[in-house]
């Protein structure tokens, strides 16, 4: 047989296939008409609002992602060894497309992925195709980072770091014709779930900002942040909130929580069923919390001086407004490393009494395994970050909620496109998620001195190098009695991070590695029975020593932390007078959660 009649051979078959396929009827060709029609002129609409838009409505207009560093040569024996790989296994690959009765013997076995869980990602050969296509050029993408030459290692991670982004990107997954669930999906709604997911999309690029949670889910007050309090203090960086009494009564030390100013405080009062806020009450605690206030134009210049005079305002306006000589601290995040500093002060000055322990929930002091945000802070990316917050004084809370996604854009970010954009599903009604899209606004000098200073350069561990409020710090000099909580599975302040808080404080500490990452560790009420943590009663020199010698208890380390605590916590008192928000020295000046969270 010729070329020429095999093609036209073939071209018959594939004619006779197509007859299969039903021709659409009029109302069928009326409905995708319309259909095509709706979606054009949804983004006609949105391309004439985006004319008159101010600037910064559109995320396009001030938020950037991070820049890739230039590419440099590939070592060519490394580069051709690669490429004979990934020629290799592509043969194998067609070899098993070719013959489907032995593919899935030969497939090689990968980590469960939750992009791929459909059935015809596995069983489709079209797809399944398609699926070992795009782990085979990701895999030899991330490898071949490794073969280029003249780079130091935080180039090289940089370039991982892009490089695994632009191959998350680029999944088969977050296309339309190349999902089968979002075939199937579209057949079924006759495209009606690509619509919906336009309007969506078109919204997310109004607000500048991936969502997460359908807008007006959550209400302040009603659904969330719902603990009975009152702000007892306010300046103009700060709101102070004390939570009413839940127990006849309570013990003497009081609890101060400094949350992340990078976030709301309400993730410690999500609801009452995995409320820290609330639990601690309920434990006999008087508690206090600061509500930080979201940047303006007029906090330009704060700096961390600031941070850790509010800090210190707020023990001491604790320690006057009930008459007592010292609190108990916990700082959350970044407000865990200003608690450090904040503490290393009050050494210097002789008051380190003030604090009668500290807490950090996920927090570091030594930034030199920080994980991959060091990768935000080489000279292009603090430019870009200058440039963000030239304008308004401040770095719009957006760039920084992208930053956060894209550490995890997998999941916070390529997920929600499939879930929203591709199959046009409603938003979950999800506290956590709502909380994690509310974002804040820093002030921009804070915000360049914390990335340069901290992240980049270390000062914080150098004794002497930080001075606040003219006072040279140490914070290896720190004796204040600590607890240290990690998460194994963080990927903001990695465990082996946060750990060196021991390798530089003087005094006693405990140190707690809790299931989970930066936010499910913390937030791990024992009512939920999730999750465990590990121990280590005895003295060790290394995170991984303390790991080789851990014991694990499963559910929550709250009440660990608790049993921690209350030897400090001094006798019990009756819940009454001061104990109760305005009914003290500390007059009650609005109801929590107050108006500064409610800023943006």
């Amino acid at each position: 047989m010729s070329a020429e009649s095999s093609v036209a051979e073939e071209n018959g078959a594939r004619t006779d296939k197509a007859a299969e396929w039903p021709l659409p009827d009029l109302a069928q060709m009326q409905h995708w008409t319309w259909l095509i029609g709706r979606m054009q002129q949804k983004m006609l609409e949105f391309g004439l609002k985006g004319l008159g838009a101010t600037p910064g409505t559109l995320a396009t207009d001030k938020l950037a992602m991070p820049a890739m560093p230039a590419l440099p040569t590939p070592d060519p024996a490394a580069f051709a060894r690669s490429q004979e790989s990934f020629w290799a296994e592509s043969i194998a690959l067609w070899q098993r497309f070719l013959d489907p009765a032995a593919a899935a013997a030969a497939a090689p076995d990968r980590p469960a992925d939750r992009r791929f869980a459909a059935p015809e990602w596995q069983g489709h050969p079209l797809f399944a195709m398609i699926r070992q296509s795009y782990e085979l050029i990701a895999e030899h993408m991330l490898k071949g980072v490794d073969t280029l030459d003249g780079l130091d290692p935080q180039q090289r991670e940089q370039i991982r770091f892009a490089t695994r982004a632009f191959v998350d990107a680029m999944s088969p997954s977050n296309f339309a014709g190349t999902n089968p669930q979002v075939i199937a999906r579209t057949l079924e709604t006759g495209g009606e779930n690509l619509l919906k997911g336009l309007e969506h999309m078109l919204g997310d690029l109004e607000r500048g900002q991936l969502s997460h949670v359908a807008e007006g889910a959550f209400e302040l007050g009603r659904n969330i942040a719902t603990t009975p309090g009152q702000v007892v203090h306010e300046t103009p960086l700060y709101q102070l909130i004390q939570y009413d009494p839940t127990t006849p009564k309570v013990r003497t030390v009081p609890l101060i929580i400094f949350p992340p100013w990078i976030n709301r405080f309400y993730i410690l009062d999500l609801n009452p069923a995995k409320s820290f806020i609330r639990w601690a009450v309920e434990q006999g605690l008087t508690v206090f919390v600061v509500s930080w206030k979201s940047a303006d134009a007029d906090m330009a210049g704060v700096v961390l001086d600031d941070y850790v005079k509010a800090q210190i305002d707020a023990i001491d306006t604790v320690r006057e407004g009930l008459g007592v000589e010292a609190v108990h601290a916990i700082g959350y995040c970044v407000a865990g490393t200003t608690l450090a500093t904040t503490l290393a002060l009050l050494e210097a000055r002789g008051q380190a009494d003030k604090v009668a322990s500290a807490t950090f929930f996920t927090a570091q002091v030594d930034f030199a395994q920080a994980g991959d945000l060091k990768l935000f802070v080489d000279d292009a990316q603090l430019d870009m970050i200058r440039q963000l917050s030239a304008e308004n004084g401040y770095t719009d809370g957006r760039y920084m909620a992208l930053t956060f996604n894209l550490l995890r854009g997998r999941d916070l970010i390529w997920n929600y496109v499939v879930n929203n954009y591709l199959l046009g599903e409603d938003y979950p009604a999800f506290d956590l998620l709502h909380w994690n899209g509310d974002t804040t606004n820093l002030p921009a000098a804070w915000h360049l001195a914390y990335l340069t200073d901290l992240y980049r350069d270390n000062k914080l561990i150098k004794p002497g190098a930080v001075t606040v409020d003219g006072t040279p710090i140490d914070i290896s000099r720190v004796r204040t009695p600590a607890y240290v909580q990690a998460g194994r599975e963080d990927h903001i302040a990695p465990a082996e991070s946060v750990w060196k808080i021991t390798e530089h404080f003087a005094g006693p500490l405990r140190f707690v590695l809790a299931g989970s990452g930066h936010i499910a560790g913390v937030v791990n009420p024992p009512s939920a029975g999730k999750y465990q943590y590990w121990t280590n009663d005895r003295k060790v020199r290394s995170f991984d020593a303390f790991l080789r010698g851990a014991s694990e208890t499963k559910g929550s380390w709250w009440p660990d932390w608790l049993a921690w605590l209350l030897p400090l916590s001094g006798e019990e008192v009756p819940a009454k007078r001061a104990r109760i928000p305005g009914k003290g020295r500390l007059k009650a000046i609005e109801p929590a959660p107050g108006r500064y969270v409610r800023m943006r």
